[in-house]
């Protein structure tokens, strides 16, 4: 299906994949945890009840709210922003962040249109914040944005209804304190880039090399305790190290099996900046114990 927003580093070239991990571990009748939901291709794909999403951003997990409970009001006040819609307007509506009183007294649906009216018509639909937290993403150069898409708007609306996910606005570590034996948890955190100079700061905290060891940490926990996880990442020399099983690792009866894919990413608005990148799944689960004799 398609999703209401175009997020950069978006899942859908690896779909097929990242699915068979999840099909394969996890049945009906354990949890599906997404720490990092960001766009939601691999969620709202997936489609099953019995789940739980989050992201540290308020203003992106305001939107799934606001989708679920009031998707006609979001319709219309998008219709009103693609009617206004220039360059004069973007830098308009952007900078509302910047006046507090009057941020803090838009609505929950304003906000979220607000979000999804931005990331449409931004540069390379790319959600970028400022070290205070106020959204700094130039204006693309789209002819005619699809601003206010109905369908996707809808049948989002009802899938949400339906399945009622758990949706959260919280750290990745808060978001599956509760994930038990059997439960699956795909992170999909802020990418790692060999030269730091990548895309980090979708939140004023941004996602560092501390962050990236905390996200290890945290999966050695839940893979000590039956789960299964997955990541997703850049393949750099930090990240293939990091998840490299270690001797604590191999003392835990942990596994992580790391599989190297090659990926197009959309990096710039010339062709030539369209590359080709390789990612990697990280597959970590405990080894069953085989009894003795």
């Amino acid at each position: 299906m398609n999703t209401f927003l175009k997020w950069a580093g978006g899942k859908r070239q690896i779909l097929q994949n990242i699915l068979p991990y999840i099909t394969t571990y996890l049945d009906d009748d354990h949890r599906y945890f997404e720490p990092f939901v960001g766009g939601g291709i691999v969620f709202l794909t997936l489609g099953r009840p019995n789940c739980v999403i989050n992201d540290v951003n308020s203003e992106l997990m305001n939107c799934y709210m606001c989708i679920r409970d009031h998707p006609n009001d979001l319709i219309a006040s998008l219709e009103i922003h693609a009617a206004r819609h220039s360059k004069e307007y973007y830098y308009g509506i952007r900078n509302l962040d910047r006046d507090e009183g009057l941020f803090q007294n838009m609505t929950r649906v304003e906000k979220a249109a607000r979000v999804i009216y931005l990331n449409h018509t931004c540069f390379n639909g790319l959600y970028r914040v400022n070290r205070h937290g106020f959204f700094n993403t130039p204006i693309g150069k789209f002819v005619h944005p699809k601003i206010a898409d109905q369908e996707t708007i809808q049948e989002t609306s009802v899938l949400l209804r339906r399945i009622t996910p758990e949706i959260l606005n919280t750290s990745f570590q808060e978001a599956v304190r509760d994930a038990r034996e059997g439960d699956f948890i795909y992170f999909d955190p802020p990418y790692d880039y060999e030269n730091n100079n990548g895309y980090t700061r979708y939140s004023p905290q941004g996602f560092n090399h501390i962050n990236l060891q905390e996200l290890k940490n945290t999966s050695d926990r839940l893979i000590d305790a039956g789960c299964h996880v997955l990541i997703s990442n850049n393949a750099t020399n930090r990240v293939l190290e990091l998840f490299t099983p270690n001797n604590d690792d191999i003392e835990h009866l942990r596994e992580y099996d790391l599989e190297i894919i090659e990926v197009q990413r959309y990096i710039g608005a010339k062709k030539e900046s369209r590359i080709i990148v390789k990612e990697v799944l990280i597959h970590g689960y405990r080894r069953n114990v085989v009894p003795a004799g």
